[in-house]
């Protein structure tokens, strides 16, 4: 870290320490149980005092005893929320002057707004600069973010320098704006680069197709956030800037919970902050080991808004490790949504990896989306120089993994729209078969 950084480093500790050093506090409880993994009887202990606080202060659980079991508790989801949202506030909080307001985007649904007590954005503080550094970046480093600047996220010119940042506008990634983008890491020495993924691959795209030299840029830690990004697409990248490229899973109700591995495709969970379940698909109960389940999130810090066995709609193989009273939990995959899921002609979950990264190198094409129409029907949407694509070669990459009565359609279009978030969806079911699986997504 140059003397700049270091300098923001210390300074943000600094202020937190007059503050009474809680975001510190809480950075160190992460950084140990990372190391050693959180303790079974105070986590059980957390989502105890939670279920009693949610029932003694919100009318959707104030008919269940403080004592029941998590696992006896409903599953609830954004749907629930949207529609019962007066219920789940609590009445301990629901006028705090220090409680903050998060706002989902609303990409694939109504947005959803969710408050937060000041203890809950501690905690959201200490875990996102706790996994930033895990994936290489420190507060003060020169950090350019990639993504669709609305209204409400934008930061104005105090936070800009207050927090070393750019703003970088995915809505337009023409070439034009991707030179721009790409001289600007160049120029400003921009140490960490975190943005949507699908922003990020299209980078990179323009960067091998330009044969534009890295060896000048600054860049030490790159975060893609959102969305999926293909494994081959991640591994160029990290060859393109020479650092490592590590995704963060997060969403804007929780916040940052949980960090890609270095070496594969997977993710670790902060244990400290949140609780996991892997439900079964079908039902409400636990997914066996190894099995594709929901995953079902209770948020231990939350209490302005208790989040207890919350579906985000995503989808995971879940492995826990315990010892000595200790544990720790890995995704050892994650898949995102559960509409980003296909489903083959028997009607088998298949992973949406078979096709980013079967469709990532394929020449002349420059964006892609997977849709699944009925249960054998299958349309690819490409964009980019008809003259180049092989369609042969590409439907003989993803036939085999959806079965050989799987009917494809190939069509070749001017443009793959962005979702009013500005993410760009690779996959899309549309099979009315498979809606009850998707669940309520933000």
């Amino acid at each position: 870290m140059i003397l700049d950084e270091r300098l923001r480093w210390m300074g943000f500790w600094m202020l937190d320490k007059t503050k009474g050093g809680k975001i510190r506090e809480y950075y160190d409880q992460i950084r140990y149980a990372w190391k050693e993994g959180s303790s079974v009887e105070e986590t059980e202990k957390r989502i105890q005092d939670l279920i009693s606080h949610a029932v003694k202060t919100t009318d959707f659980y104030k008919d269940y005893p403080e004592d029941i079991s998590l696992k006896d508790l409903p599953v609830v989801n954004k749907d629930t929320f949207r529609q019962q949202y007066d219920c789940f506030v609590s009445s301990t909080y629901k006028d705090a002057t220090d409680n903050r307001v998060m706002c989902t985007s609303g990409s694939t649904g109504t947005p959803l707004r969710m408050i937060q007590n000041r203890d809950k954005i501690r905690h959201n503080t200490a875990g996102g600069i706790f996994l930033g550094a895990a994936a290489g970046y420190y507060i003060g480093m020169k950090e350019a973010f990639i993504r669709v600047w609305v209204n409400n996220v934008k930061k104005s010119k105090f936070q800009l320098i207050q927090e070393n940042m750019i703003m970088m506008d995915s809505s337009r990634m023409d070439e034009q704006a991707l030179a721009e983008m790409f001289h600007t890491i160049e120029k400003k020495k921009v140490k960490c680069l975190v943005g949507y993924s699908s922003a990020l691959g299209e980078l990179s795209d323009y960067i091998r197709r330009s044969g534009r030299d890295c060896s000048n840029c600054s860049v030490r830690a790159i975060i893609p956030i959102s969305e999926t990004m293909p494994e081959p697409v991640r591994r160029t990248l990290e060859k393109q800037f020479g650092c490592p490229v590590r995704a963060w899973y997060s969403n804007e109700e929780n916040g940052i919970m949980g960090l890609q591995n270095e070496k594969d495709e997977g993710y670790r969970i902060d244990t400290e902050t949140y609780y996991y379940e892997i439900l079964k698909m079908d039902s409400d109960e636990p997914a066996e080991p190894g099995e594709l389940g929901r995953i079902v999130i209770t948020d231990l810090f939350n209490y302005a808004f208790p989040i207890l066995r919350y579906d985000n709609g995503d989808t995971a193989v879940a492995v826990r490790k315990e010892k000595n009273g200790r544990f720790k939990l890995y995704l050892s995959e994650l898949y995102g949504r559960r509409s980003d899921l296909i489903y083959d002609c028997k009607g088998n979950a298949v992973t949406p990896y078979i096709i980013t990264n079967n469709l990532w190198d394929i020449e002349g094409v420059k964006q892609y989306r997977f849709i699944q129409e009925d249960v054998k029907d299958y349309t690819i949407w490409l964009n980019g120089d008809p003259a180049k694509m092989d369609q042969e070669e590409i439907l003989g990459r993803i036939r085999p993994y959806l079965g050989d009565e799987a009917r494809i359609k190939v069509e070749i279009v001017d443009e793959i729209p962005v979702l009013a978030s500005g993410k760009r969806k690779y996959i899309e079911n549309r099979c009315e078969k498979y809606q009850d699986h998707k669940g309520i997504c933000g």
